[in-house]
């Protein structure tokens, strides 16, 4: 019996819209993107849930940063969405596609909003665009979502995009600025057999 493959393919990402956002690709050459991505992650309320890998902190880490998010879009392991509002084009957030395994048809979704896109949707709203996606044109079988715990906010989102809590992951992320302590996170996923939530 063959293998289901996904429908990925090397190139952008598509532009995506719906729920009054549009959905598209970052530009890592883009001075003003660059910018965003750098206030974004060096938000303290984005540090206080998430410690990358790689800390950015000016805007040459951001471009580096986003030039690799594009190098793993090329490569089929990622991609990633820059939100911006549909009629404004204001940029409001991230959202990205990421981990994504071929053989086993699962993916990892993660996001941000920037502060003052806050309070109005933004992460539920992109969160059910970009699994739309996943499933319909991705071909994803399993959508998983993690946050810390303690990230009520995070959890709602994930809850009103029908992502279900499956349980506690044991020292699964990293604590807050640091790369050597752990803590627990919420794990939760939706199939592609889930009934998709109704619009919000």
């Amino acid at each position: 019996m063959a293998t289901p493959r996904l429908h990925f393919r090397s190139r952008p990402a598509p532009e995506l819209h719906g729920h009054g956002l549009r959905l598209r690709a970052w530009d890592p050459e883009s001075c003003a993107q660059a910018e965003v991505w750098l206030r974004g992650v060096r938000d303290p309320d984005f540090r206080r849930w998430n410690t990358p890998l790689q800390p950015v902190t000016d805007l040459r880490g951001a471009r580096r940063a986003l030039r690799a998010r594009a190098l793993d879009a090329a490569d089929g392991r990622s991609v990633s969405f820059r939100v911006t509002d549909a009629d404004s084009g204001t940029t409001l957030g991230h959202i990205g596609v990421d981990r994504i395994d071929r053989v086993l048809r699962r993916a990892r979704v993660g996001y941000w909003v920037l502060p003052e896109a806050r309070g109005r949707g933004v992460a539920t709203r992109s969160l059910l665009l970009a699994a739309r996606w996943a499933f319909g044109t991705l071909g994803v079988h399993r959508l998983e979502l993690d946050h810390a715990l303690g990230h009520h906010a995070s959890c709602r989102v994930a809850e009103r995009c029908g992502f279900r809590h499956e349980g506690t992951l044991r020292g699964a992320v990293l604590q807050p600025e640091r790369h050597d302590a752990f803590r627990d996170a919420h794990l939760h996923a939706r199939l592609a057999t889930d009934p998709e939530p109704a619009a919000v």
